[in-house]
């Protein structure tokens, strides 16, 4: 399907939206972690499924990358959608309940498929919107925040799946529909022509060096810049991961302690992450990425990242009141889903608008080292009873993470190719000084 084949390039983001809210059924994990704690799992047990989860995304998602031009956009929707499904069926069939099947159904299998997928409508929706890139890439990856409420509504409060028809039957019939929506989505999954652009768009002349060089993965791996988004990113991400696993059980704690009946507890931090997470999770991402076209891209990270900083910090207090929890949940989601609208615009406008597909994938395998490190503290610290110790941690990360932002500028293709130093940072810090008050230098 070409470019003429697709009458309106708004039908792209419809086909984003329907595979991204499958997509985002990693993030209504913690729906499923009480059931699995009755069934005599531990909280660790519960964090080390989301954690290889989210690693297995992430590194699927790099090698996807790679095989995204090869493979076609809509083939390569159409298989992760196919292995997402796959997964969950495979962990229900097996019951639902045992450590190793839902480990290897959900965890590695499942979470393949969101890393197959996961690209394909970023990389579409910047090739059709380059005059919005910040409003297409929220929009394009509002639906994975999205998706976690419906999942976890249905699963739960609304259908009361979990309830009626035991884990085994949920994960099956969650399998059946991402495999039919996911395919659907793909329909619209297809790149225009190099030659094309929106009627009447003439791309603004380059600022600074933003967007005007495409690097390819070997010259981005040689900046520092890459290793300073990376670390950002990490912190960033990891924090809102170990927030989602945790946005049930330690409310729940807190909560209780404060004097609500368990039974309260439960249905208050539900809302919490169901609603009020899940809801801001996907607001944010559009909401940070029309930001971002107004402030810049680098400016936004900053204050995205500080601000959830001293929110973590705050968190231990707000847990156990109920109106202060929907306000901690509500800021924390808001902020964790700007990361997905940031990051892939940041990284199209250091390291070029035509690699990004290759790119970010790359720039994503923070996501997996922070879903790694951030949820297994979570838990381990969860089980020594000091939630609140992993929130501070957190917050101190994310304001070192505000900290890294604020010194990454754009690279030039020619510095890349030298060897990674200090002293050839703060020269390329220095030419980029003298660009923003004197004009571009030539190379």
């Amino acid at each position: 399907m070409s470019q003429e084949k697709i009458s309106n390039r708004w039908f792209v983001v419809v086909g984003a939206v329907l595979i991204q809210l499958c997509l985002g059924a990693i993030y209504a994990w913690s729906v499923f972690t009480p059931a699995l704690i009755k069934a005599g799992w531990t909280k660790l047990d519960t964090q080390i499924i989301f954690a290889v989860g989210l690693a297995t995304f992430a590194l699927v998602m790099a090698f996807a990358g790679k095989k995204l031009p090869i493979w076609r956009p809509h083939r390569l929707a159409r298989m992760g959608g196919l292995t997402l499904g796959l997964g969950y069926f495979i962990a229900g069939a097996l019951g639902g309940t045992g450590f190793w099947p839902v480990l290897i159904g959900v965890g590695v299998i499942g979470c393949a498929g969101i890393g197959m997928g996961y690209v394909v409508p970023i990389a579409v929706g910047m090739r059709w919107f380059p005059d919005h890139k910040g409003l297409i890439t929220g929009l394009a990856v509002a639906g994975f925040g999205f998706g976690a409420l419906g999942w976890v509504k249905i699963a739960g409060d609304w259908g009361h799946m979990i309830e009626k028809w035991g884990l085994g039957n949920t994960f099956m019939v969650f399998g059946v529909v991402f495999v039919l929506l996911v395919f659907l989505g793909s329909l619209w999954m297809h790149m225009p022509s190099a030659q094309w652009s929106p009627p009447g768009f003439t791309p603004p002349p380059p600022q600074s060096g933003e967007g005007s060089e495409d690097f390819s993965v070997v010259d981005m791996l040689h900046t520092p810049q890459f290793y300073l988004i990376f670390l950002t990113f990490t912190v960033s991400a990891g924090a809102g991961l170990m927030a989602i696993g945790l946005m049930k059980l330690y409310p729940m704690e807190a909560l209780q302690g404060a004097g609500y009946t368990a039974a309260q507890a439960s249905a208050i931090a539900g809302t919490a992450m169901a609603v009020f997470f899940s809801l801001a999770n996907g607001i944010g991402r559009i909401v940070w990425g029309v930001l971002s076209d107004v402030l810049g891209r680098k400016r936004s990270v900053m204050l995205m990242t500080l601000s959830q900083g001293l929110v973590f910090f705050s968190f231990s207090s707000m847990a156990g009141d109920e109106t202060l929890l929907y306000l901690g949940a509500t800021l924390i989601g808001f902020n964790f889903g700007g990361n997905f609208a940031l990051f892939p615009a940041l990284t199209a406008d250091e390291f070029g608008n035509k690699t990004v597909g290759q790119n970010y994938p790359l720039v994503f395998l923070s996501y997996g080292v922070g879903g790694i490190l951030f949820p297994i503290l979570g838990g381990v610290l969860g089980d020594m009873g000091n939630f609140p110790l992993a929130f501070s941690i957190c917050g101190m990360a994310c304001i070192a993470g505000a900290g890294c932002s604020a010194i990454i500028f754009p690279p030039h293709l020619d510095e890349a190719h030298k060897p990674l130093s200090v002293h050839g940072f703060l020269h390329q810090f220095h030419v980029f000084d003298h660009e923003k008050t004197h004009g571009p230098v030539k190379h």
